[in-house]
């Protein structure tokens, strides 16, 4: 199951304010009896003393990816002649719980590679990153994981885990497309994430396409 043509192109911060002043201060007075020497009274105040600390701020961002300064979106790849052979490299992990699914997730769209599980889409945005995330699956044969892709409604969340950690992404449509229709792999500027693979079941007439946007990083 492919498609037929191609594209170009932080824990909130802890805030620590600690202001500690102490003072310590006492007066004395001595003076002697009465004699026919007198002597003039003695007084001694004792100097006061102020300690404070300084106040640290310190913010992690936690929010949905950017773009660094000068950085551009993803560009993806084209797709392999059909009988390319891709070299095995593992990108990952994909779960769906709304599905039970947990499957690894392998570079390269081409045959041979889908026959193993999960198709990352070279070139798109890897997870957690800003751009689209795309991934290819079979429905019914070799391990078929997206067997029940169209059972995802709005709401259900994807766990895409990598080397830099698990992002979780939140579905919000699906959407069936002609084969040609491979605007679904177009990058943006934020980060957003497509499952895609054949539709109806056992026919590769056309594509049943699944969107999410990025949710969030899970803390380790």
């Amino acid at each position: 199951m492919r498609f037929r043509s191609t594209i170009s192109p932080v824990v909130l911060g802890l805030l620590i304010s600690t202001a500690v002043v102490s003072g310590c201060g006492s007066d004395s007075e001595n003076s002697t009896e009465a004699t026919s020497t007198s002597l003039a009274p003695s007084t001694t105040v004792a100097a006061v003393t102020t300690t404070s600390t300084s106040t640290t701020t310190t913010t992690i961002y936690g929010g949905p990816p950017t773009l660094a300064p000068g950085e551009s979106v993803p560009v993806p790849e084209g797709l392999p002649p059909d009988d390319f052979v891709e070299p095995e490299v593992i990108i990952g992990e994909l779960v769906i719980p709304a599905l039970l699914l947990t499957q690894t997730m392998y570079k390269g769209v081409s045959l041979p590679t889908l026959d193993k599980g999960v198709g990352y889409w070279p070139g798109t945005a890897m997870p957690g990153h800003v751009g689209n995330v795309v991934l290819g699956g079979h429905r019914v044969s070799k391990k078929k994981p997206f067997r029940n892709i169209d059972l995802l409604v709005p709401g259900d969340e994807v766990y895409l885990t990598t080397a830099e950690g698990t992002f979780v992404y939140a579905v919000t449509g699906t959407q069936i497309v002609e084969p040609t229709e491979t605007w679904i792999i177009n990058q943006g500027e934020t980060a957003t994430l497509t499952l895609f693979a054949c539709h109806p079941p056992h026919s590769t007439k056309q594509r049943i396409v699944v969107f999410a946007d990025y949710l969030r990083k899970e803390a380790v």
